[in-house]
């Protein structure tokens, strides 16, 4: 394995754990604020709950503390008697204690044991005269009290109703495991959910970093090539004088394979400024027709040399708004692709063709076809076809005589009619040709040429 093999191994590797990493970390998130959420709405549901409850007990002790002070003020006036009638003896509510004192706090009835609290509380509240709520809380009781003063002819005294306030656990207790329940399988479905979630919005960054990888090892294989037939040569013309044929050939194919450096590394330029967006597109307006017919006069030096009859055919007006250079050189990518891998006594034909709202221009040839499992994948960086892949790992296959490109072209065609919004299709057949179709929107709304 070589070193560039073992480095990129390891960096996918890290990259692997990187991305299993922040899947988990997203987890996480997506979970912790979910408990968060319902931590909260735990909170204010009992909160709610709970004052309701506070409000339904206070109205509940006000009402018998109303009616413990109207029986009391009744009876005491219909018995005739100058002690009060302390009706708390004989009136039972149930879960309620009741109490009637006099004005300082003290129980009418010798008898009767008065808590301090509730005392003070008929003090206050015959201070106040008017009724009074109060809460008391001891060690294992939390206890609610209403107070209301007794005013009528002679009767002077207090009226107290008290309830026993049960702990929010115990009056919500089914309430709560209920709550509790629901919460733990709600965390699972949402960690479960945010685990997908993770995994579908790491995708994108994994097949970016893969992509990245496969081009940056692509590429430093397509760089290696030349750079290393151009150090060979010049060591070979090195080692020992020669004649001035032979370095005139050895600097003529240096200066060749110095050519074929250059155009990859204007291609991978190229690509680099379409991904960061620092190519910007001028569109103006323009006749397809003409970019086309122009080159296919350039690439018509190319199919001459190759043996290739170059025919231009159907040539339909075609204004369309797009960037003169782009299309041109999009255009050329087809031409030169066809000239390629179409071999001597073939032919190349290039014809533009407009259809309402669209135009279209069609290069096509007699060469050597593309198998339909290569269709899919023509359009990848670096990618040639299995033969052109298998001659480069050394294995003895080979590409099409005149076959100089690293697959560029064509993913470099494809951004081009991306910015057009355009589209690209693509028909081949092997041995018997290919044709390539681009359609781009035409331009008819009449706008002046700038």
């Amino acid at each position: 394995m070589t070193w560039a093999a073992r480095r990129l191994g390891g960096s996918a590797a890290r990259h692997s754990g990187a991305l299993a990493k922040l899947r988990r970390r997203l987890t996480a998130w997506y979970a912790l604020t979910f408990l968060a959420v319902l931590a909260l709405l735990g909170i204010a549901v009992f909160a709610v709950i709970t004052r309701q409850f506070d409000g339904e007990l206070d109205a509940s002790l006000a009402a018998d503390g109303h009616e413990l002070a109207r029986v009391t003020a009744s009876r005491t006036m219909a018995a005739d008697s100058s002690a009060l009638y302390d009706p708390a003896r004989d009136i039972r509510i149930p879960g309620r204690e009741l109490f009637v004192l006099d004005t300082n706090g003290r129980a009418l009835v010798a008898s009767s044991s008065v808590p301090t609290w509730i005392g003070d509380l008929a003090r206050d509240t015959w201070r106040r005269a008017m009724p009074h709520s109060a809460q008391h809380q001891s060690e294992s009781r939390i206890l609610r009290a209403y107070a209301e003063p007794i005013r009528s002819g002679p009767v002077t005294a207090v009226a107290v109703a008290v309830a026993d306030e049960v702990e929010l656990e115990d009056r919500y207790t089914p309430l709560i495991i209920g709550f509790a329940g629901a919460s733990l399988v709600a965390l699972l479905l949402v960690a479960g959910g945010g685990w997908i979630i993770a995994r579908q919005a790491a995708e994108p960054i994994e097949r970016a970093i893969d992509n990245m990888r496969r081009f940056m090892a692509d590429a430093a294989h397509e760089l290696r090539t030349p750079v290393t037939a151009i150090r060979s040569r010049a060591e070979v013309a090195a080692q020992r004088p020669r004649s001035s044929e032979e370095y005139v050939r050895a600097l003529g194919a240096i200066e060749a394979e110095s050519a074929r450096l250059g155009r990859i590394v204007e291609d991978l330029l190229i690509l680099a400024r379409a991904d960061a967006r620092e190519r910007p597109v001028e569109p103006r307006r323009l006749f397809l027709d003409d970019v086309a017919l122009d080159a296919a006069e350039a690439a018509r030096a190319m199919a001459d040399r190759k043996g290739v009859a170059m025919e231009v055919g159907e040539f339909e007006e075609a204004p369309v708004l797009g960037d003169a250079s782009l299309l041109r050189q999009l255009v050329m990518i087809l031409l030169d692709n066809a000239i390629k891998f179409t071999p001597a006594g073939g032919r190349v034909r290039v014809d533009v063709q407009r259809a309402g709202a669209a135009a279209s221009v069609i290069v096509s040839d007699t060469g050597v076809g593309i198998t339909e499992d290569q269709l899919p994948h023509i359009f990848e960086r670096f990618y040639r076809g299995d033969q052109s892949r298998t001659r480069a790992s050394g294995q003895g296959a080979a590409e099409p005589a005149g076959s100089d490109g690293v697959g560029l072209g064509l993913s470099i065609a494809r951004w081009i009619v991306d910015e057009h919004n355009g589209s690209i299709a693509v028909e081949s057949e092997p041995a018997r040709g290919t044709s390539i179709a681009v359609t781009v929107p035409a331009d008819s709304n009449g706008l002046s040429s700038s």
